[in-house]
């Protein structure tokens, strides 16, 4: 359980490069031309978490289920993508299947490895992007348009395409706080209204304090998630056992990798909360929606439980670790019966009890 996140951006910003150490993985070929990454490269990463480790000693667990995060490598974007250049809609429809964006942007210069571009310019860059998204869901609206006129779309979600069609054509950004809405939407594939996180790809002299490439990005995107990280040195860090990755990233100045900046990031972006169950024969991290009531949180364990929810007997995590078990903390009064209108919280460890 966890989300599906893509890596986009220009070609030979780094995106295979990244794509091998946030997976610990050699399976993208990285190389100085574009389109190198021709179909999309998958990696599931586990989340380390020391709750779940802590966890699986106290209740001798058998098996040990962490939550993970999908990643997919997709091919290097151009400016006319929509229209079909570079790999085109091919790419488009990779990233239409990810929960949220990693923009990489180039931030470093290098002789050795030439730009699409042949300048770095990481705001040029992102604008590309953004018009090539915006491009391609002006296609997808038109397209789902058609349909209205063959009565295959309700009228009130017609509506709703051609007032976002008219925001898109202005070259505008989708913002949608209803959340119907933002629902709908989303099952047409539209790639503006995914969350999205801007990650700077700079050289090691660059990681701790950055440049001018990533002052700009941050000027000009104060409200965007930005992370700065060096691709290379991710993937040496990757390469190593806990011992040397701990002191070589002492010596280059950096206190989490960029896989934890991610992760962080990418869980804050989407809203998500971690709760845990934990037993003899396992222990397992699930990932929610934040303000998820307790039958829905059950429904990812198994989709009858929603309907078959009786209650929810619940200690939070710091309780268990303290006294040491699910009965210990009964007997010390941290294990709360709750209903269905229980708020699942992070960290919770949850014992559901459904009707069979």
């Amino acid at each position: 359980m966890g989300f599906k996140c893509g890596i986009v951006g220009l070609p030979n910003v780094g995106k295979s490069t990244l794509f091998n150490a946030l997976t610990a993985s050699k399976n993208a070929e990285a190389a100085n031309f574009p389109f190198c990454t021709i179909d999309p490269n998958i990696g599931i990463v586990d989340v380390i978490d020391d709750r779940l480790n802590q966890l699986t000693k106290l209740s001798n667990s058998k098996k040990k289920i962490y939550a993970n995060i999908t990643f997919v490598d997709i091919a290097g974007l151009v400016k006319g993508a929509s229209k079909g250049d570079g790999l085109g809609n091919k790419f488009l429809s990779h990233i239409r299947e990810v929960d949220a964006i990693i923009h990489l942007v180039r931030c470093f210069e290098s002789t050795k490895i030439t730009h699409v571009n042949s300048e770095i310019n990481p705001l040029n860059d992102l604008d590309t992007i953004k018009t090539e998204i915006i491009l391609s869901d002006i296609d997808i609206i038109q397209k789902k348009l058609e349909k209205s006129k063959k009565k295959l779309l309700k009228a009130e979600e017609a509506e709703i395409l051609k007032k976002r069609l008219e925001q898109l054509n202005l070259g505008q950004e989708l913002i949608i706080q209803n959340s119907d809405e933002r629902e709908f939407l989303s099952r047409t594939g539209l790639l503006s209204i995914k969350p999205k996180i801007i990650v700077c790809n700079v050289d090691e002299d660059s990681l701790a304090t950055g440049n001018k490439f990533t002052e700009s990005v941050v000027s000009k995107y104060p409200n965007e998630k930005i992370i700065i990280v060096c691709a290379d040195i991710e993937d040496q860090i990757m390469g190593l056992d806990k011992d040397e990755r701990e002191s070589f990233m002492k010596e280059v100045g950096l206190d989490k990798t960029g896989l934890n900046k991610l992760i962080r990031e990418g869980y804050d972006l989407l809203g998500l909360n971690t709760f845990f169950t934990s037993g003899p024969e396992e222990s397992r991290a699930w990932t929610i929606k934040k303000n998820t009531l307790a039958p829905k949180a059950a429904s990812v364990i198994h989709t009858d439980f929603e309907k078959n929810f009786i209650r929810a007997e619940t200690v939070s995590c710091e309780d268990f670790v303290k006294f040491g078990s699910a009965e210990k903390c009964k007997e010390n009064g941290k294990l709360r019966i709750e209903g269905k209108d229980y708020v699942v919280k992070d960290g919770d460890v949850l014992y559901f009890r459904v009707n069979s």
